[in-house]
This record gives C-alpha cells, structure tokens and sequence, in this order.
C-alpha cells in the first residue's frame, strides 16, 4: 500500500512538473509572437542607423541654434519616450536629439561589450549617421554622465557645453568612498523569456514614469510598456551596469574642460553624510572655471524631468542664452 501512495505521489508531481512546462513553454512561444506583432505596430517614432552592423535609433524634434543630445540613464527601457515632456519643451528653442544606445529602446541589442569608448563611439557614429552635426550640448541623465566626461575630453571641439539631470560622474564613487553593486546576470532573461510582460500584467506602474496624469498620453504610455516587455534588463543593459566599475576606472583622471560651460541639474533633498558630503559639494568640486557654469537644485526624485520638465526648460534656455550671446 505505501508503495502504490509513493508512486501515486511521484505521478502527481510529475504530472505537476509536466504542467508547468507546458504552461511556460506556451507563454514564451506567445510572448515571441506578440513581440513579432508590436514591433510591426509600434514602428520607431525616430529613424534608424547603421553602427557596426546594427541598428541605433535616433529621434529628433524641433530647430535652433543649439543642438542638443538627450542621453539615457541605465535601464531607461525606452529612452524616446521618457524624455517625451522636457523634449516638447526644450524643443521649442533648440533642435534636440534622443539617441538610444544599444539595448535601448527601439534600437537594436548589440554583442559588443559596454565599455565607455564603444558606447561613446556607437553614440558620435549614429549622430553622423543621422546627419547630425555638432557642435553638441551634451544632456546626460544619470550614468551617462561618464559618457559625456569621456565624449568631452576624447573630442572636445565637438561639444560647446553639458547640462547635467543628476548625471553620475567618474570621480563620485571615490568622494562618497561607495562601492557599486552588481546586476545578477541571470537578470539578461527577463526579457527573452516573457517575464518582463508577465510583470507588466502585474504590476505595470513599476515600468512607467512616476509623472502627475496627463504629463505622458496614452499612447506613450502604452509604447513604454511594449518597449519594457522587449528590453527590460535585456545583456547590453546588464553588461553595462556591471561594465560601470571598468568605465570609472578609466575616465576617473578626468574631467570637463576646464573652459567648458556645465549645467548640473540635482535633487534639492540632498543627504550629508557624515563628512558633511553632498550631491551638492560633489557638483561644486566638479564646476568648470567657465563663469558660466552653475547648479540648479530642485524638489524630486532622481529622473527629474519626469515632473520638473517645464522648470528645467526655462533654465536650459538661460544657460544656452548665456554663452550663445557670447
């Protein structure tokens, strides 16, 4: 008798076993199918450009004398898209331009590693590509300020200025003496394998912008959760978070040009640490000489121009007004 229960119980946990790889293997399978069917639907909002063999999309909305160029923090799913408000708004006066590095957005997953000079030269290729020119006011969000330090220095004639939105610099993690952690690699097959869109039914605010209603439509919106059920955490993002250490390592001798006008933007709610350090005194340790150069600190969380897209127009356009009357 407790053989046959034994047998009966392994049955029903194989059964069990079977069910659930069934169930997984008909969810990727639809999760593949439904990723043929919107990227036909959701076709780029901007135009794509060979680099090295693959695609990069570039967006790009309004004119001016100033040409400036949007670059994403790590793991802004859809980087056209997130910048959408303080595009409208900046545009207005400027041309500006979204680039989408590799595993970004509407752009293509690439095998080439993530490192600062393959990220920068991907970025400087698709801006020729796109029939771009410079000179460029680089906008950094967050880690690609590391970019714009290297993008600066490698090729200053080529930038008239940086406007930083809490951009991450090389020598940050040696002021406030921090270590970076690491993403698990294992974080590469949320998106390939459906997990990415099986959260997105779950809990989809996590993906989406934390902007007042109305600040994004509907439609963009609904991109950004398509984009998130594509590249969420795809390799090239995961290789860059855990490239970050290599690419500060290489950049941290560096900064500005001295010469250089710098706009950081940084959030007003700034903790000291106990050696009275600040994102704050960071920024003033990292201010060009130009006289030009200033912070602006303002009330937000770390994407900024979710919320204060309108406030930070109005400073772009004195600043570029500042050194453009020069």
């Amino acid at each position: 008798m407790k053989k046959k229960n034994k047998m009966s119980l392994l049955k029903m946990i194989g059964f069990f076993l079977l069910f659930i790889i069934l169930i997984s293997l008909l969810w990727f399978i639809s999760h593949q199918a439904m990723n043929i069917y919107e990227k036909n639907y959701y076709p780029p909002i901007g135009q794509l450009v060979r680099v090295d063999g693959d695609r990069m999309h570039v967006y790009t909305k309004g004119e001016g004398e100033n040409t400036i160029v949007l670059l994403p923090g790590l793991g802004t799913t859809a980087p056209a898209l997130d910048f959408e408000p303080l595009v409208d708004e900046i545009s207005k006066q400027h041309r500006v331009v979204i680039v989408e590095p590799f595993g970004y957005g509407w752009s293509d997953i690439t095998n080439k590693e993530r490192t600062v000079e393959n990220i920068v030269e991907e970025i400087r290729f698709a801006l020729q590509k796109a029939n771009i020119e410079g000179p460029y006011i680089l906008m950094p969000h967050s880690i690609s300020g590391i970019y714009s330090v290297y993008y600066s220095n490698k090729y200053p004639d080529e930038i008239e200025a940086v406007i930083g939105i809490d951009a991450t610099l090389p020598k940050a993690t040696a002021y406030f003496n921090e270590d970076l952690p690491a993403m698990p690699s294992i974080m590469r097959y949320v998106a390939p394998t459906g997990v990415a869109r099986l959260l997105l039914y779950i809990e989809a605010d996590a993906y989406l912008p934390l902007a007042e209603t109305g600040t994004y439509t509907e439609e963009n919106l609904q991109k950004t959760k398509v984009i998130s059920a594509w590249k969420a955490y795809n390799k090239n993002v995961v290789d860059e978070a855990n490239e970050l250490n290599n690419n500060i390592d290489k950049t941290d001798n560096l900064s500005f040009p001295i010469d250089m006008p710098v706009l950081f933007f940084t959030t007003k709610k700034d903790n000291v640490n106990d050696e009275g350090k600040s994102n704050v005194t960071f920024y003033q340790s990292q201010l060009t000489k130009c006289p030009l150069s200033k912070i602006v600190t303002i009330e937000g969380h770390h994407y900024l121009h979710w919320t204060h897209y309108k406030e930070m127009s109005v400073e772009v356009n004195e600043f570029t007004e500042s050194f453009n009357d020069k």
